[in-house]
């Protein structure tokens, strides 16, 4: 793990943009976020969160879950993370499910766009989540930073940023406003995991 003076090493998983991932490095860069990014691993090749991770000088793999079974595919997901010496896994927008090892529990965390426990679980993710949270009429939402487990957006909270909901949001304008708060929650909270790893 990580001392006093050294920058926390991860590894970042993300299914999409790349969005999450952007700003993680801008942290990095603007703002003295201490973080080694030591590989990104796609579940797809044609996103553009593969092209920033090229572009940034990050190694990058894609590992698509249809090639593999459970077992084969959390090798193929951790193996390479091992081999980079990652203290940490980041999910960034990572749409598969698959199963933490037993050396990695409690080193993989994941940001969601909902206050969890609220608006979690098998098919809630990006629009989904926020076209079920403005169906429920929740005046506040928000986004969650957890350790993943082995179920769908179970495990420990770090920490929640929340936001609020006004009554003529949309999906997609309530989505930009809870990942304004992604975009602070996520460093913050690996700032967190690096004061842990420092005691």
């Amino acid at each position: 793990m990580t001392g006093a003076n050294e920058s926390i090493s991860v590894a970042v998983f993300l299914s999409g943009g790349g969005r999450t991932l952007q700003n993680l490095l801008e942290h990095r860069d603007v703002h003295g976020l201490p973080i080694d990014v030591r590989l990104v691993i796609s579940s797809r090749a044609d996103v553009r969160g593969v092209q920033i991770a090229k572009d940034a000088g990050i190694e990058t793999l894609v590992v698509r879950k249809k090639d593999h079974d459970d077992a084969a595919y959390c090798s193929a997901m951790f193996d390479p993370v091992r081999q980079s010496g990652a203290d940490y896994v980041i999910m960034a927008g990572f749409l598969k499910h698959v199963l933490i090892p037993e050396d990695f529990e409690g080193r993989v965390i994941n940001i969601h766009p909902s206050l969890l426990p609220a608006f979690g679980g098998p098919g809630m993710y990006g629009h989904h989540v926020h076209a079920a949270a403005l169906k429920r009429g929740v005046k506040v939402s928000g986004c969650t930073v957890h350790f993943v487990d082995n179920h769908y957006d179970n495990g420990p909270i770090i920490l929640q940023r929340t936001c609020d909901v006004f009554a003529d949001d949309t999906p997609d304008t309530l989505a930009a406003r809870v990942f304004e708060q992604e975009c602070q929650a996520l460093p913050d909270a690996i700032r967190t995991l690096k004061k842990i790893a420092s005691s």
